[in-house]
């Protein structure tokens, strides 16, 4: 009895497998599993089988994928998929995005502050 419950807690993680191409892999999910992809900036995912739903960090969009579906993330935000029934997914181009530097602050510069050559205002 123990081993069926070894594998039933085994079987409830996603498995990913990397294919030749270094900016895809398939995951494996079981159902009400959920992964998760930290900066969804440039990364599709397609639903091979399955039914899968996916959240992004402050968006209120409920985004349902079916076989052959696919979602294109565009912002720098987290990104869960979560298994409706067991699905497989393809992640596609996840790669470290850079993150937009913030514009600076009209108060970040002062007359106080030294110039590059050295000179202050005085």
């Amino acid at each position: 009895m123990s081993t069926s419950s070894s594998s039933s807690t085994s079987s409830s993680f996603p498995s990913v497998t990397f294919s030749s191409s270094s900016s895809r892999f398939h995951v494996s999910l079981p159902k009400r599993s959920v992964f998760a992809v930290p900066d969804g900036a440039g990364v599709g995912i397609e639903c091979r089988s399955g039914s899968v739903w996916i959240t992004i960090d402050s968006d209120t969009r409920d985004i349902v994928l079916e076989p052959g579906e696919r979602f294109e993330g565009g912002d720098h935000r987290r990104v869960l998929v979560s298994a409706l029934e067991p699905s497989c997914i393809t992640v596609s181009d996840a790669r470290p995005a850079a993150m937009p530097l913030p514009a600076p602050s009209p108060r970040a510069w002062s007359p106080w502050r030294l110039r590059p050559h050295g000179l202050s205002p005085a």
